[in-house]
């Protein structure tokens, strides 16, 4: 399992859902080899390629148009969901309902869109605006006996990799109990429904890879558990209002719909003030907003960067907020890899006043509202920045809580707000143990420094620690691994809550 969290943490989360997605397609050409499939091979390549192809086109089309920004993964993304949702036409027949679909999957992106972003599931909006139309609707072909191996293998995967197991879950639980009552009204085999449902249905990767689309959710864990849920209810067939009953597509429209409307409508234009180098590798992107902005401690947003010769890692990133909502200015904390994106290298290339669009205000990762709470943070890396934004604020707000912040690097001079931090210290009580794998070091006078972070440390620093609750942000495998620390010297999981985003690292 840690080898499967490693590999899926070295890519992008589109670059996951790409991969999946090659993934069934190379599955059902293989398959449609041995006439498994109610296609032939060459029917399939074609229908893809065409598919493909016209959403590239149309889809520069409107960018241009529009004048929008565009990530190229995401639109191979959705042309490779339409490709295995649609029947490839035989014969090389009915190839207009292809080209329709791909363009209005294209032109929705620019057409239903808020910022210059789309709020709805391209896929979706295509196959239900042209099968009202045209009377034509998705087979969803890829819900089959077959494929199903694969679907699950590759479905889960991305969930793995995003963490949206909480949204999957509650679509799951209300589908299948939804469709469990009718099937018991109607007096039907339940045998006979499971089999319709897990293999037959396109439940599973309806829910795995079009329902878990970042951009189209909510900002939270339990309005994420309430989309899934209102989804979930949709997406069952006999569940109608009047004479409209829901398609899957038209279900998850509702879902995109709902997220918008409970998700907060703030954009940023950040003009650069400054950068500042903390560390070798470590960089503060100080803006000036064009707006004021409400945000609480330890969340995070999502940053446009439009730039010629774009990588595949596209033009936007999720970064946590590094200030306060105390300070005027707005901060990013950034860690600069060997061979950075073409993202990162623009960024740092960013002279003053250049701007950059910030969007999508999201995240749990938050201060508790109970003052009295005990808490620890461990941070490892970049990791700090969320830590940053809540300490500072508790010193802009004169706010005491009994904190303790292990600070974990690979070096000394990795350490980055050691000031911020001996503020708190002095003016709050809040103790920070830091953590340098790299010996010896040693810091100035009166900072508590320490070697490789374990377990140990934590006891020892902290004999309440039973009694509080723990936040932990850094490197995905450094999580992982404090996260079995606590639990291994009986840290109940409740008490344990970790830093995510949908990274596009």
């Amino acid at each position: 399992m840690k080898k499967i969290d490693a590999f899926l943490n070295k890519m992008t989360m589109y670059r996951a859902v790409l991969y999946a997605l090659l993934l069934f397609l190379a599955s059902a050409l293989g398959l449609s080899f041995f006439k498994l499939l109610s296609f032939g091979p060459l029917d399939l390549v074609v229908s893809a390629a065409f598919i493909m192809a016209v959403c590239i086109f149309s889809n520069a089309v409107f960018a241009w148009a529009f004048k929008a920004p565009s990530n190229i993964e995401s639109v191979y993304i959705t042309a490779l969901i339409m490709a295995l949702i649609i029947s490839p036409p035989k014969a090389f027949n009915n190839f207009l309902f292809l080209a329709v679909a791909s363009v209005v999957a294209m032109a929705s992106k620019y057409i239903f869109a808020v910022g210059k972003k789309h709020f709805l599931n391209p896929a979706a909006v295509a196959v239900a605006i042209v099968g009202l139309v045209a009377n034509q609707s998705a087979s969803w072909w890829v819900a089959n006996l077959y494929m199903l191996p694969f679907v699950v293998i590759g479905g889960l995967l991305v969930v793995r990799k995003i963490k949206r197991f909480d949204l999957v879950l509650s679509f799951f639980a209300v589908t299948l109990l939804t469709s469990t009552i009718f099937t018991l009204i109607s007096g039907r085999n339940m045998l006979s429904f499971l089999q319709s449902a897990l293999v037959y249905s396109p439940m599973l990767f309806f829910a795995f890879i079009m329902l878990t689309e970042p951009m189209t959710l909510p900002p939270s864990r339990k309005l994420r558990i309430v989309c899934g849920a209102i989804v979930g209810l949709l997406f069952v067939p006999q569940i109608h209002i009047g004479p409209l009953y829901f398609s899957p597509e038209l279900a998850l429209i509702v879902g995109n719909l709902f997220s918008y409307l409970v998700s907060p409508d703030e954009k940023l234009i950040l003009k650069l003030d400054k950068i500042i180098r903390h560390t070798p590798d470590t960089y503060d992107f100080v803006f000036t907003p064009d707006k004021k902005m409400d945000f609480k401690p330890g969340q995070y947003m999502e940053l446009t960067l439009e730039h010629p010769r774009q990588d595949s890692r596209g033009i936007r990133r999720y970064l946590t907020i590094a200030s306060s909502p105390t300070e005027k200015d707005f901060r990013l904390g950034v860690k600069f890899y060997d061979k950075p994106s073409s993202f990162k290298r623009t960024l740092i290339q960013m002279k003053q006043n250049q701007e950059i669009v910030a969007s999508q205000l999201a995240g749990d990762f938050i201060l508790p509202k109970d003052i009295n709470k005990k808490l620890v943070f461990i941070a490892g890396g970049i990791g700090i920045t969320p830590f940053r934004s809540m300490i500072k604020y508790m010193l802009d707000k004169k706010e005491k809580r009994e904190v303790t912040l292990f600070y974990a690097n690979w070096k000394q001079n990795d350490i980055a707000y050691m000031d911020i931090f001996d503020e708190a210290k002095k003016k709050l009580g809040i103790k920070t143990v830091y953590s340098i794998a790299e010996t010896p070091s040693v810091l100035p006078e009166g900072r508590i420094c320490r070697g490789l972070l374990c377990e140990k440390d934590i006891v020892e620093e902290v004999p309440d620690y039973m009694e509080r609750l723990f936040y932990i942000s850094g490197p995905h495998s450094m999580v992982t691994a404090f996260e079995g620390y606590l639990k291994k010297v009986g840290v109940k999981k409740s008490s344990i809550i970790t830093d995510y985003f949908p990274g596009f690292a």
